[in-house]
């Protein structure tokens, strides 16, 4: 009795220390960095989406004085613009808009390079601001193609056409570029609750596959770009309904999962390889992978769904429909897998095969067989995870698994190695970390973020929040 007191308390004094980790970047919003209230500059939140124009020199200053034109979805608007920031208007609702520039209202000196397109269509999304550039004057060139990006003065990039956001972009946009409200930090808490329990689904398998095998797997953010990229082909490119996408998408990455083991790990471990070296071989499947993805979808962003996202508000919370969808998806998921690990006879097998894979042998476990479905558990939740974060998030690359590998590393790490509820635990951290840090920091740092609050908790509890001690020697 006394034994099971300590260990609750234990619990209990873990269960608040994550809690207080979690929140830790909103304490730090003491004195946030206020936006400008200019009349001309739009505040996006969770319920205006802004379209904004710039006219830029090729030294990146901005062309005060020039008329543009905003229109879309039945709504027009005049600007002209400043030469020190983007001018932006509120439009009524999301979608396609057009910004068209007068030349006659170019200064002499800086006009448009010849072969320049006098329009840019821009996607409008609520909490979001959608840029549109002008390149003028001497030494200005003709705009690529509008898959790629333009920086303007301040570092922020112009969407890609379609306003798809890329990885690396703030869902609801740079919420440190706005005045600090209790509503957007309820808005971020949501939006990190979403990128937890997605990064969780991806990060529980690799887990499983560390605590059954002992092999960090870094090809394992691949897996989880795949899913995005077969989720886009046979939804996007071929016209599958979503749902049959879906399932075609995660039997084929639980296959390669499958064959992975079959043709690669298991003739590695009968050799009793080093899990060193294990690791360096997933290292070079990872790069492989990276470039079987890009060769199905190209270097670009994509998209799985092509229809603009529909926000809902649940809760004060704006989210898309298919990100509400996904969340609730992953929630699912995630209680199956306990449910599997502690209620089933496979489940408490591949539980002793990852505490002591001799003892379970010599019970009757067969480990092989236990680890190959360890392999397909974690390639097909990876897959789904992938698809699941291409339909949330807007867009994807074919980098995207080598973007958040780190991010998956860091929340096994942080809530303790090969164990599947620490994996859950360090994820809804990291998520609550990386949008929270969000709000006083730009969203380009945001990741780095996490990665800062791994190395404080490890530097205190090196085995993870739910990680046991080893004694070593």
């Amino acid at each position: 009795m006394t034994a099971d007191r300590l260990d609750l308390a234990r619990r209990t004094r873990r269960a608040i220390a994550a809690v207080a980790l979690a929140l830790l970047p909103a304490m730090l919003v003491a004195h946030p960095a206020t936006a400008s209230t200019d009349d001309a500059t739009c505040q996006p939140d969770n319920e205006t989406a802004c379209v904004a124009g710039m006219v830029l020199t090729a030294d990146n200053d901005h062309v005060a004085g020039v008329e543009l034109l905003v229109t879309g979805e039945g709504f027009t608007a005049d600007l002209i613009t400043t030469d020190e920031r983007p001018v932006a208007v509120a439009v009524p609702e999301v979608g396609r808009y057009v910004v068209a520039i007068d030349p006659s209202t170019l200064p002499d000196d800086q006009q448009l390079p010849e072969g320049a397109e006098l329009e840019r269509e821009v996607v409008a999304q609520t909490g979001a601001t959608a840029r549109a550039a002008f390149r003028v004057g001497s030494g200005a060139e003709a705009p690529a193609a509008p898959s790629e990006t333009a920086e303007d003065t301040e570092g922020a990039t112009t969407a890609p056409e379609g306003g798809d956001e890329g990885v690396g972009a703030a869902p609801e946009g740079d919420a440190s570029q706005r005045d600090f409200n209790w509503g957007q930090l309820w808005q971020q808490i949501g939006s990190g609750l979403r990128f937890g329990l997605l990064l969780a689904l991806a990060s529980i398998g690799l887990n499983l596959v560390f605590g059954t095998t002992g092999l960090s797997n870094f090809a394992h953010g691949e897996q989880f770009a795949l899913g995005a990229a077969l989720g886009f082909l046979t939804i996007n490119v071929m016209g599958m309904p979503i749902w049959l996408g879906g399932i075609l998408t995660i039997a084929v990455c639980g296959m390669t999962g499958w064959a992975q083991d079959a043709g690669i790990w298991r003739p590695l471990r009968k050799r009793n390889v080093p899990v060193m070296q294990l690791m360096i071989v997933s290292i070079g499947l990872s790069i492989t992978l990276q470039y079987v993805i890009q060769l199905l979808i190209g270097g670009g962003s994509e998209r799985i769904l092509s229809s603009n996202p529909r926000p809902i508000t649940i809760v004060g919370i704006t989210l898309s429909a298919a990100s509400w969808i996904s969340m609730l998806v992953a929630l699912v998921c995630v209680l199956g897998i306990a449910w599997f690990l502690t209620r089933t006879r496979i489940g408490r097998a591949t539980r002793a095969v990852s505490d002591n894979p001799a003892l379970a042998s010599a019970t009757g476990i067969d480990p092989d067989k236990i680890i190959r479905l360890v392999w397909v558990m974690a390639t097909g939740f990876a897959a789904l995870a992938g698809l699941m974060w291409g339909t949330s998030f807007g867009s994807f690359n074919w980098q995207l698994g080598i973007q958040l590998l780190l991010l998956m590393f860091a929340a096994v790490t942080l809530g303790g190695l090969g164990t599947a509820l620490g994996a859950f635990v360090g994820s809804l951290l990291i998520g609550q970390v990386v949008e929270l840090s969000n709000l006083v920091i730009p969203s380009d740092l945001r990741y780095a973020s996490a990665l800062v609050i791994l190395i404080l908790v490890l530097l205190f509890r090196p085995q993870g929040i739910l990680g046991r001690r080893e004694r070593v020697g």
